[in-house]
């Protein structure tokens, strides 16, 4: 007699703050890939950037809940570069990972290759940073803290705390320039240093 197999539990998301937590960098390192097909081309016959920007977010998205171990929404996208464009046909790899933490805050680094399924040939086409916050019951809740452990995570926690301190800083001088006073961060930019006291940068997914 067959055994009966039982269907597997649905994944549900810790509770509670992470305050006291650390967790690596490796912790959330995360790799998306799709193949790209006909439905993603723009008119020009590319893969049109929306289709990119989309998986990117679903790669940051996939990084943060890894590292927070909770639900996460997307705050914001600070940048995104286009370096070269994508074919129809070439799989698409978005390798993601946590750069920086602050409360619920945490910014994510997405490096996009495009890989030539033929011939195995991988170039850079992209580069994001997106802030993702981790929730709780539809609520901000404090992320476990960032454990970096080599020169280029320090540098990738560095560098996310300057774009956040320009991001910040430039929405203060647009406030004030409206004739409002600058505000408190909000839980997409909580105005704390990254937690973890000597954490390296993450992996540089530029």
């Amino acid at each position: 007699m067959a055994e009966e197999i039982q269907p597997p539990g649905r994944p549900h998301p810790e509770s509670g703050s992470g305050a006291d937590e650390v967790r690596p960098v490796s912790h959330s390192r995360s790799l998306l890939v799709r193949w790209m097909a006909i439905g993603d081309a723009n008119s020009a016959g590319f893969v049109h950037g929306g289709s990119v920007m989309r998986l990117v977010d679903e790669a940051a998205g996939l990084a943060a809940i890894k590292h927070s171990g909770r639900r996460v929404v997307t705050a914001g996208m600070d940048r995104m570069t286009f370096v070269t464009p994508v074919f129809v046909g070439e799989l698409l790899r978005c390798s993601s990972s946590v750069n920086a933490v602050w409360r619920s805050s945490m910014e994510v680094g997405v490096r996009v290759e495009a890989e030539n399924p033929y011939t195995g040939e991988t170039r850079h086409t992209s580069t994001a940073y997106l802030t993702m916050v981790a929730l709780e019951e539809g609520k901000p809740v404090t992320a476990p803290q960032l454990l970096t452990e080599s020169d280029d995570e320090r540098r990738r926690e560095h560098e996310a705390s300057l774009r956040r301190e320009n991001r910040l800083s430039e929405r203060d001088q647009i406030r004030g320039g409206r004739g409002g006073a600058p505000e408190a961060a909000d839980a997409g930019e909580a105005p704390d240093a990254p937690k973890a006291p000597d954490a390296p940068e993450a992996t540089d997914t530029t």
